[in-house]
């Protein structure tokens, strides 16, 4: 299923600019369970995006595997359903759950306020199934994103709910541009059947991988880019799992955003990806009836996950020199000042503590141990502490606190035998080295930290709020290796 560009615009409406959210972390305050969230003005000047996402449970034939549908939670009726703006535009998303558990929506990669970020008991209340819950926010931030639940990520993600933002600047110079969200599917394609999404083997290790790989849930994709012309292709990871690395061949090929945020243009030799990054390429295809294919070597084979054919007359003229995109603006760290805290990801067997159901003033029970947001099942830990499971009652405290306005180093070293992607939310932290893959300094809200490396990164703390820190393969995320991240 191709998702060429679209930039269609929907509506208009009011606007939100306030936290729904409880003082999780210091067992107080309380918030209404409402139906929907209020909503405050907006600007008269400014342009809004409505859209409406139905989650709900529907049978969906992939285009890889025609005629078997699948029973897939999916946002109305489509895998990745598409949300596509331009930088400046205030998105007002309304979110109505017709699951049989609650849900709720993370915008992975948005630097925006903390309570639409999309935590349920952490931001905001979980959106229960029946209700609606409105997220409104302006992104600072052009780029490539996506969105996606944050509790029972393996068993919602992993049967395909999860969606893409696109923040265009109005002054891209690519014409061309095509999106492609690459993942596998857990399916037994004899069958037409779903495969247990997690096992505990997988969990405890690299993850459970999928049988079935696809981009935009196809098998293989074809993709017309214009001869001679550069043409923008934007590269998801969103598979539960797997680490990719990724190539181009037969076309050149440059990387002008890292999870986002415009980098070089630097020349694409090969780029290693994790769950939840995201990677924007130019490529060209020198004259007609051409063919180049998106590549993943990271396997005993290359594998082609899709391919590119030239149309039209043109033929590439001059060097290889695609157009950068506009620089990203986020503020710079003070290095010289920065205070290095150190983060070690390591093996775990003994579960975080769970807060006790807490009776709220109006006779709602706020329960966070509710079955969705924990695990039975402990394998991993940040700073030897691992993520609560059901256990021992007592409210998780933060990782850090850390002061608004002042600059961090993150130094993040993992002693597993395991490759994990590292997923900060609410900051573009700008990564200085890595011990083990080459990388040019460059800004990213997911960092894949390989077996044995260390990583540094910096940003400044200027997002007050408590915001999540994990490791973004699913199993590992929902079995220990998260945290929070205070910001004060």
């Amino acid at each position: 299923m191709r998702q060429d560009v679209a930039k269609t615009r929907r509506g208009s409406s009011l606007s939100l600019d306030r936290r729904q959210a409880l003082a999780l972390l210091g067992g107080a305050g309380a918030f209404a369970l409402a139906g929907d969230v209020g909503v405050q003005g907006v600007h008269a000047a400014e342009k809004i995006v409505e859209v409406g996402l139905e989650a709900r449970e529907t049978p969906f034939a992939l285009p890889a595997l025609p005629g078997k549908p699948l029973p897939l939670y999916l946002y109305d009726g489509k895998p990745f359903r598409l949300i596509r703006l331009t930088k400046g535009e205030r998105l007002r998303a309304k979110l109505t759950n017709h699951l049989a558990e609650h849900t709720s929506i993370h915008w992975h990669g948005l630097r925006i306020a903390n309570g639409m970020d999309g935590i349920p008991w952490l931001t905001q209340p979980p959106t229960e199934p029946g209700q609606s819950y409105t997220y409104d926010f302006v992104p600072p931030d052009s780029g490539t994103f996506f969105f996606h639940p944050h509790c029972d990520v393996i068993g919602q993600i992993g049967r395909g709910l999860s969606g893409i933002l696109i923040v265009d600047n109005p002054d891209d110079p690519y014409r061309s541009d095509h999106v492609l969200a690459v993942r596998d599917w857990r399916v037994d394609t004899a069958k037409g059947a779903l495969l247990p999404i997690s096992t505990d083997l997988g969990a405890a290790k690299a993850g459970t991988f999928g049988t079935l790989r696809t981009v935009n849930g196809a098998a293989q994709p074809d993709f017309p880019v214009v001869a001679g012309e550069y043409a923008r292709i934007r590269v998801l990871a969103v598979d539960p799992t797997r680490i990719m690395e990724i190539g181009i061949e037969g076309a050149e090929a440059a990387i002008i955003a890292v999870d986002g945020f415009a980098v070089g243009p630097l020349p694409l030799e090969s780029w290693r990806m994790g769950m939840a990054m995201r990677l924007d390429l130019a490529i060209r295809l020198k004259d007609k009836a051409t063919t180049a294919r998106l590549v993943d070597y990271f396997g005993a084979e290359p594998t082609t996950l899709a391919t590119f054919s030239a149309s039209g007359e043109g033929v590439a003229k001059g060097d290889f020199a695609p157009p950068a995109l506009a620089p990203h603006g986020l503020p710079e760290p003070d290095l010289a000042n920065a205070q290095t805290i150190p983060f070690l990801f390591s093996a775990s067997s003994a579960p975080g503590q769970v807060p006790e159901p807490i009776t709220l003033p109006n006779g709602v029970v706020f329960d966070p141990a509710d079955g969705l947001c924990v695990s039975s099942r402990t394998f991993w830990s940040i700073n030897r502490t691992s993520w609560p499971g059901k256990g021992a009652p007592g409210l998780p405290q933060p990782l850090v606190t850390l002061e608004r306005g002042k600059s961090y180093i993150f130094e993040l070293t993992n002693t597993t035998p395991h490759s994990h992607p590292i997923h900060i939310h609410g900051f573009g932290a700008k990564v200085l080295d890595c011990s083990q893959l080459a990388r040019p300094v460059h800004r990213a809200d997911t960092m894949l930290l390989t077996t044995k490396e260390r990583i540094r990164m910096a940003f400044v703390a200027d997002h007050p709020g408590d915001w999540m820190f994990h490791c973004h393969i699913l199993e590992h995320e929902e079995t220990g290796m998260m945290g929070i991240i205070r910001v004060v």
